[in-house]
């Protein structure tokens, strides 16, 4: 078998294919831009690859756009199963100074963190389509929402804090070490102490 006929048939496995395992599988770029001429395949963003009539991954998109984003605040919510509204716009969160990756992009909703906090509760879920996406943790996203109530769907917010509170796999101790580092403990706590 070939490499572009390797190629060709990872790509019919999964509908996609990305950089990662071009590398992986040790594939040329030579064969992919070969296969995108012939329109086998179609390039959706930098390193990410589908089939013609395969379906995008608009998760992933979003996320390749920048090295340092990180899923957040509603999309996260989302992506943790503490909503249920598929996201129009997608909340991402960068370091500040990190935005011009999405510059001009009307689907993304950009939340700004220091440095020192990007990776703060960082956990890495999969999308409906089986990709691995950098969401932050239930915690970390409980903080976020909190934090930035006025700028979330009161809907959204009040089920969220609800299904975390019945959650048995909640992690208080976290959830307030989390609140202490981004500033917002009293607010927290004050949730907390409502809905528990």
């Amino acid at each position: 078998m070939t490499k572009k006929e390797q190629l060709l048939n990872l790509v019919q496995e999964k509908g996609y294919i990305t950089s990662k395992e071009l590398k992986k599988n040790q594939i040329n770029y030579y064969y992919v831009s070969t296969l995108v001429k012939e329109k086998k395949i179609y390039r959706v963003s930098s390193g990410y690859y589908i089939l013609p009539n395969g379906y995008v991954d608009n998760f992933y998109v979003v996320l390749s756009k920048c090295k340092k984003a990180v899923f957040s605040h509603a999309t996260a919510l989302y992506l943790h199963n503490l909503s249920d509204r598929t996201p129009l716009i997608y909340d991402v969160t960068v370091p500040y100074g990190y935005g011009n990756c999405y510059k001009n992009k009307e689907n993304v909703d950009l939340h700004y963190s220091k440095m020192e906090y990007i990776n703060l509760g960082v956990i890495e879920l999969e999308s409906p389509f089986g990709m691995k996406l950098k969401v932050y943790d239930i915690e970390r996203t409980i903080c976020d929402i909190i934090k930035n109530k006025n700028k979330i769907d009161i809907e959204i917010f009040t089920k969220a804090l609800q299904e975390y509170a019945k959650m048995n796999s909640k992690d208080l101790h976290k959830l307030m070490k989390y609140a202490k580092k981004l500033g917002v403990d009293k607010k927290v706590r004050e949730y907390m102490e409502i809905l528990l």
